[in-house]
């Protein structure tokens, strides 16, 4: 169990932004999806409501993993799902051939180099509101919220390309 606690607070993911994100994944059932930082899960859950796709959730958030066991369960997805305590930062997750990220940009760069060395390539990656420094994304989609923000998703596929970065 990590002992530190969570380096952002929680902020819920609109519906209408969940939605943008499952359709930008791409995804089908031979897909496994993991959200870091997966807060109350609702991106998972939607996601194997959805297309029945199995996912793992990770928080460092004791009570945010409780609750998304429990809105799983609700949901009736609880057996395509797993949620776990833990610090991504020493998470695994190279089975993932889709990764969700809602961190702050010096989060995403922390994560950077445990995302390059542990996922394959034509891995997807999205994330909500924050970029990846120098690695410029494939696509860039902006959502209106209902709130009246505008909510950014950026988009990589994990290439060979990569490399460069790497170095």
């Amino acid at each position: 169990m990590p002992n530190r606690r969570p380096d952002i607070g929680f902020l819920p993911t609109p519906p209408e932004v969940v939605d943008v994100i499952l359709d930008l994944a791409g995804l089908n059932q031979q897909d496994l999806v993991y959200d870091l930082g997966c807060g109350d899960g609702r991106i998972l859950i939607a996601a194997a409501q959805r297309f029945g796709v199995r996912g793992v959730g990770i928080d460092i958030d004791h009570d945010r993993v409780q609750e998304a066991t429990h809105y799983a369960q609700q949901a009736g997805v609880s057996h395509l799902l797993t949620f776990q305590q833990q610090d991504l930062y020493e998470s695994q997750f190279a089975s993932a051939t889709v990764v969700i990220l809602y961190l702050l940009p010096h989060l995403n760069l922390k994560l950077r180099p445990r995302i390059f060395d542990q996922l394959k390539p034509g891995t997807r990656i999205i994330s909500h509101d924050f970029d990846m420094g120098d690695w410029p994304p494939e696509q860039i989609v902006q959502i209106p919220t209902q709130e009246g923000e505008v909510a950014t998703l950026y988009y990589w596929t994990l290439a060979d390309a990569i490399a460069e970065i790497k170095a």
